[in-house]
């Protein structure tokens, strides 16, 4: 059964529409994916006798203590890079094939993940050359064997934490509480972990503390998934009374006011949208990492400029990166309409504006740390609407994941809208209002730097119709990709 499962998710890969998307793109996944193999590789055969030099009198216990980092590092770009693997059930779902079976092959899929494979190519060299120095092979062996298996835990918490967000938020007070206690020398949690991995070695049955842990996650995601594989899952929907908005005030700005209408609708109406708004505001107090001096690494201007983007941002990162997702469920009957990309583009566009203005004044009080602090804020503001906002419905185009808008899961992103257009975008978001602000800064000086960043800004504000004409293309060259990935169950 399991070959034919494979035999369906080929043909179902290869006559997709991301099957057809560009090739250029393909070729440059697959040298990052032969890269990081290498780096891994490299690491696993030279992290051995690097140790030694070092002075490390173990290396295995060198590695003991500090792989709780590793793994920990892992769960976080899993949580926001990892895509998780689905299959298509509803055709399944009638024919005789035990529901087990189905869900046992789709958990399946997640083994083959490359961000399960790739740390093979650490611990497998690393074990060799333990093995090679001297270390009982029988117990290296386990000692690998216990490794992988927390791999594969993260993997499977990866799944979990993507489908309950109970689990998400346990996973993130565990490591924010670990981080803190750490940071402020409460406790060493190195201090228990090395004993418990360096164990999988020292101790022949230790290692079957994490395979125990793998099997009772695997049990709990086939619970999980056996329980709601169920066509009618989440369709039916809450009952409540209808009200109507008119937003009259809005008809004077003609086709872009009844767009305008619609996302205001769209964000005060469901459960998605709504979410995203308030997780938003969070980012309000991400600059207290950065403007406060508590962590002295980050207390300096350069970190302060990044720190600001996000302070000013919330919104614009957080609803404007799902243009035009947002639209999934009506997207290809609204591309059948007589509509103007222009008008839709600027919609969206003011409205980030506007999220991101109301973010700069509820960050006022900033201004308790000074007021040079608040002009970063002001200065990332600008260059937030004057170039952010562009090239944040640029990066749009290139994000053809529909939203489920009755589900408040993934407020803060999607994993399956990584891409990379959208990573190369993120390079000048986030890098070039630092490079601005150290040209002024060293060229002239730091109040230069300020203004640098907000000319940028301002001229990006100023040359927004040119731009809107660049994305306007983008938009309509993806338009009927858009719409076929929008159309597409697996």
């Amino acid at each position: 059964m399991f070959r034919r499962f494979l035999s369906l998710e080929w043909k179902a890969f290869v006559r997709s529409s991301a099957f057809g998307s560009s090739v250029v793109l393909k070729v440059f996944m697959i040298l990052g994916a032969l890269y990081f193999i290498g780096m891994f590789l490299i690491l696993g055969f030279a992290a051995f006798p690097l140790l030694k030099d070092g002075g490390a009198e173990d290396p295995l216990l060198t590695v003991s203590k500090y792989a709780f980092y590793y793994f920990v590092l892992d769960l976080i770009m899993r949580l926001f890079l990892q895509k998780i693997p689905v299959i298509n059930i509803r055709p399944l779902l009638v024919m005789p094939i035990k529901r087990g079976t189905v869900v046992n092959f789709a958990i399946a899929k997640t083994l083959a993940s490359f961000f399960n494979i790739v740390h093979a190519f650490f611990f497998i060299p690393f074990t060799i050359m333990a093995i090679r120095d001297g270390y009982d092979p029988v117990h290296a062996i386990l000692w690998h064997l216990g490794m992988m298996a927390l791999v594969y835990s993260n993997n499977f918490l990866n799944i979990l934490a993507s489908n309950k967000d109970w689990v998400f938020t346990v996973l993130i007070v565990l490591l924010l509480a670990v981080g803190v206690a750490e940071y402020y020398g409460f406790y060493d949690v190195t201090s228990i972990t090395q004993v418990v991995y360096y164990g999988f070695y020292s101790t022949y049955y230790l290692f079957l503390l994490p395979v125990t842990a793998l099997a009772i996650l695997w049990y709990f995601t086939f619970k999980y998934f056996h329980k709601n594989m169920y066509l009618d899952t989440g369709l039916k929907g809450k009952h409540e009374v209808a009200k109507t908005e008119d937003y009259a005030w809005l008809n004077q700005f003609g086709t872009m006011g009844t767009f305008l209408k619609n996302d205001i609708k769209l964000i005060r109406r469901n459960k998605r949208s709504k979410t995203t708004v308030l997780m938003s505001g969070l980012f309000l107090f991400y600059g207290l990492l950065f403007m406060t001096g508590a962590i002295e690494a980050y207390d300096n201007a350069f970190w302060k400029v990044f720190a600001a983007i996000f302070v000013s941002g919330g919104f614009m990162f957080t609803f404007g990166q799902f243009v035009p997702s947002w639209d999934s469920a009506y997207y290809p009957l609204m591309m059948s309409q007589n509509i103007q990309y222009r008008e839709y583009i600027a919609s969206k566009w003011w409205l980030v504006v506007i999220g991101t203005a109301i973010s700069t004044v509820l960050a006022a009080f900033y201004l308790y740390f000074g007021w040079e602090t608040y002009m970063f804020i002001v200065v990332g503001a600008i260059y937030n609407i004057g170039v952010n906002s562009h090239l944040v419905l640029l990066g749009g185009a290139y994000i053809k994941t529909p939203i489920d808008l009755a589900s408040s899961k993934q407020a803060f992103g999607d994993k399956k809208a990584f891409n990379v257009q959208t990573f190369l975008l993120t390079i000048p978001k986030l890098l070039l209002p630092i490079l601005f602000y150290v040209l002024g800064h060293y060229l002239i000086s730091p109040t230069a730097g300020y203004a640098f960043i907000a000319i940028a800004g301002v001229l990006g504000f100023a040359f927004r119709n040119k731009v809107f004409s660049m994305i306007e293309r983008v938009y309509k060259t993806e338009k009927y990709k858009t719409i076929a990935a929008y159309k597409q169950k697996n």
